[in-house]
């Protein structure tokens, strides 16, 4: 297993600058992990810093609390992938799954997979809101608009990803899309447990530390 390659090495905090945004890069190329998560306006500092190498740029959209309308999170998408961004997280509307309306959010994602391209888009869900019939109607609505993963957490909430949650997750999406668990996973066991869980990738501010127990 090539465990670094399951990490989007992420940088979110509202007080990152652009000095803590190449580092992250540094340490993204020194490991050689799957992509780099910041924000929108970090995608140009990121992209420039990693260009010429496999390691992504990830980005993330109608953050932290998914309540921008859709066409916002669309125009926001498409100007993070013209900034260079190659893989896109977006929140979806927490307050439309809470209330059932499983049509909006379907739509939504729909609205910002097509201004992704073949840009990867993940949808992030905030697990620790919802039940579990709200995961799994969340999670069939993303494979009905083609995104390309589900994930957990914003890490801005209440809770991060459980062993539960990413269960439950795979179980909906099958094979179909990939699963990413995202918020509280600190340590190389936290992490084997949700690869175990069926997680395909993992986001983390830990991976350099998860690394070095290796």
């Amino acid at each position: 297993m090539q465990l670094n390659k399951y990490f989007d090495h992420t940088l979110l905090k509202p007080d990152a600058t652009s000095a803590g945004i190449e580092k992250l890069c540094d340490e993204a190329l020194r490991y050689d992990f799957a992509s780099v998560c910041v924000n929108p306006d970090f995608v140009s500092v990121a992209a420039k810093k990693l260009q010429g190498s496999d390691v992504k740029v990830c980005t993330v959209i109608g953050f932290p609390l998914g309540a921008n309308v859709p066409e916002i999170k669309a125009l926001e998408a498409k100007r993070a992938i013209l900034d260079g961004a190659n893989e896109v997280d977006m929140v979806l509307n927490v307050s439309k799954a809470k209330e059932g309306d499983f049509d909006y959010v379907e739509k939504e994602i729909a609205l910002i997979k097509e201004a992704c391209g073949n840009v990867l888009l993940k949808v992030i869900l905030e697990t620790c809101l919802l039940t579990d019939e709200e995961i799994v109607e969340c999670c069939k609505a993303s494979m009905h608009a083609r995104a390309d993963y589900v994930k957990t957490s914003t890490g801005f909430s209440k809770g991060g990803a459980t062993v539960h949650a990413v269960e439950l997750m795979r179980k909906t999406v099958g094979d179909a899309l990939g699963v990413k668990a995202s918020g509280g996973v600190h340590n190389k066991a936290e992490a084997l447990a949700m690869i175990e869980a069926g997680a395909s990738r993992i986001g983390a501010s830990a991976s350099v530390a998860i690394m070095e127990e290796e």
